[in-house]
């Protein structure tokens, strides 16, 4: 004998149910979105500025050495470790500008794009 199933013991979701489901994830993911973007943004920023910061402390340390600034980026790789860190707001090791007189400098991450509107740190050096 062949069993026939009764519609109330069929099991499953409904396309309605379903469809109700994916909006609720759809909303939740639009409110939590913008959150999780300006959050990525301001860790970048964070990012960008340290590694001027550390870069600002090796053209210093360079200075005092040498008795000059010197505004090639390349001259500083040996003392942060082999390597100019990534500069995650422009996506490039190139993303800093030094700029330097004979007794000042001042060292800045550059904005770049992946960062949104925002004005980096300046760090200001004098020997």
């Amino acid at each position: 004998m062949k069993k026939t199933m009764s519609p109330k013991s069929q099991k499953g979701f409904t396309l309605i149910e379903l469809l109700v489901v994916v909006l609720i994830l759809g909303i939740l993911t639009a409110i939590a979105l913008p959150s999780y973007l300006s959050s990525v943004n301001a860790a970048r920023m964070g990012a960008a500025n340290t590694n001027a910061r550390a870069l600002a402390t090796a053209v210093q340390s360079h200075a005092i050495t040498n008795g000059s600034y010197d505004t090639t980026l390349a001259d500083y790789a040996i003392d942060l470790g082999g390597a100019i860190a990534l500069n995650p707001c422009t996506g490039t090791t190139t993303g800093y500008t030094i700029t330097s007189t004979a007794t000042t400098a001042t060292v800045v991450a550059a904005m770049g794009t992946n960062c949104g509107t925002w004005t980096p740190m300046t760090f200001s050096l004098v020997l």
